[in-house]
């Protein structure tokens, strides 16, 4: 596939198709890979994702992107940026997310596809700040947030997670285009 809008060394990055639904919807339903979720998406609430992530990319040149393995083109989940305007003092704001397949995990994908998506917001749409956010309990995405350089600006109570306790408390990282 060679429709991609840009690559790291190992990934492609493109705009997700119909194709991709079965595949999300895979990966969706595994509950490790939505452990610090409130609940795992059934197919219409991950076709619904999709559909809003290529809505997004069309309207903004951005979204949580599809991205494929560049040496065998498999579909192995997304990364990338998206809007995000829930009730806090630091929204609306865009954020940087990632979600793999969880036969994927501990490759070191996600820090390189959000290091060069990081590179993309800022070099490419010129944004100026992103912000990255997970519960406090998920220290693999933490991880990430620091290996990307980003520096932790507080915790606080999710407004959207008031109703689960264990991921309610979440913790706030940024990066600024320096």
């Amino acid at each position: 596939m060679e429709n991609y809008l840009f690559k790291s060394e190992r990934l492609g990055f493109r705009n997700w198709t119909d194709t991709d639904k079965p595949k999300m919807t895979e990966i969706n339903s595994d509950s490790k890979v939505m452990e610090f979720f409130p609940s795992i998406p059934n197919k219409e609430q991950t076709e619904e994702f999709v559909d809003r992530m290529k809505k997004q990319y069309s309207e903004n040149g951005f979204c949580y992107f599809a991205v494929d393995k560049l040496d065998n083109n498999e579909m192995i989940g997304f990364i990338g940026i998206s809007k995000q305007n829930f009730e806090s003092d630091f929204t609306p704001c865009v954020d940087i997310g990632w979600r793999l397949a969880q036969k994927e995990w501990g490759k070191g994908y996600a820090t390189e596809g959000a290091k060069k998506c990081l590179d993309f917001a800022f070099n490419d749409i010129g944004l100026k700040t992103i912000k990255s956010i997970c519960p406090k309990i998920n220290d693999k995405s933490e991880r990430v947030m620091k290996k990307l350089g980003m520096k932790k600006k507080k915790t606080f109570n999710h407004p959207l997670l008031k109703e689960y306790k264990t991921l309610e408390s979440c913790v706030l990282y940024e990066k600024e285009n320096i």
